[in-house]
């Protein structure tokens, strides 16, 4: 049975749609839960929430930034839970974190902590498919929905690892590097999302430099849909607030919806 990520990025697709997943850094700003929920009114079909780490090795810039700024003002793993706990933004949430937050909780105190703040899925893109067996033991028998990324070197064979692994959605990674804004979508993306489309019925959605509406849409073409980070805690940072924010999703899913 699909879980709640699955189940909305399939509902998607099934009516010939391309789905949005908006990432909001945790803990950044007062109004961050807030944001959250502009972001759901926007159109964001699954929205990620990032628990702040201080050595966030995927990440560029921006949301390096971010964290700082997030951790910096007292923010921790249950402090953001608990108030998801409390966020009823009408689509399925997800968490994007390091692996050392979950082993240093516990996997299973982990997941369930998750689970209990209404939480669908979980993203660790520190953690080697080699080693995702005890987490994903965890997330399984929790309900946790554990979303694996694949990147554009790997090949067939270990793509097919992935795909059998991931739950909820396969994330295409669209460039090697960090995450980040790029003034033009690479070749990549387009290509990584052929081949996951290739090997599995799992929504492929396509993150890493997809920076503006035009670019999601060229993401998207291939592949069921897109994730956006970068961008959307650009203005986080930058104040733009709830309704600024929730402004920007809304051209990106007006983009989206029209190609």
């Amino acid at each position: 049975m699909a879980g709640a990520v699955e189940g909305a990025l399939r509902d998607r697709r099934d009516v010939g749609g391309k789905a949005l997943v908006v990432y909001v850094t945790g803990g950044l700003g007062d109004d961050w839960t807030d944001t959250v929920r502009a972001v759901a009114d926007a159109g964001a079909d699954v929205i990620e929430i990032g628990i702040p780490f201080s050595d966030p090795v995927m990440d560029g810039p921006t949301i390096q930034a971010a964290n700082d700024r997030a951790l910096a003002s007292g923010a921790t793993p249950t402090s953001i839970l608990t108030q998801v706990s409390g966020l009823d933004a009408g689509v399925p949430l997800a968490v994007m974190t390091y692996y050392n937050i979950a082993f240093r909780a516990g996997l299973e105190r982990f997941a369930a902590a998750l689970v209990d703040a209404g939480v669908s899925g979980c993203i660790l893109p520190d953690l080697p498919l080699e080693e995702t067996g005890p987490w994903v033991a965890a997330a399984d028998e929790a309900g946790i929905e554990t979303i694996l990324l694949a990147a554009p070197t790997a090949s067939d064979e270990r793509l097919s690892r992935v795909c059998a692994r991931s739950r909820g959605f396969v994330y295409g990674v669209g460039l090697l590097g960090v995450t980040g804004v790029r003034a033009e979508l690479a070749a990549s993306a387009s290509i990584i999302a052929t081949r996951l489309k290739q090997l599995t019925d799992l929504p492929v959605l396509i993150g890493v430099g997809v920076g503006t509406p035009g670019q999601a849409v060229e993401a998207s073409a291939a592949g069921d849909g897109v994730v956006v980070g970068s961008a959307v805690v650009q203005g986080m940072l930058e104040d733009a607030g709830p309704t600024g924010v929730g402004d920007l999703v809304a051209q990106f899913r007006v983009a989206l919806d029209a190609a």
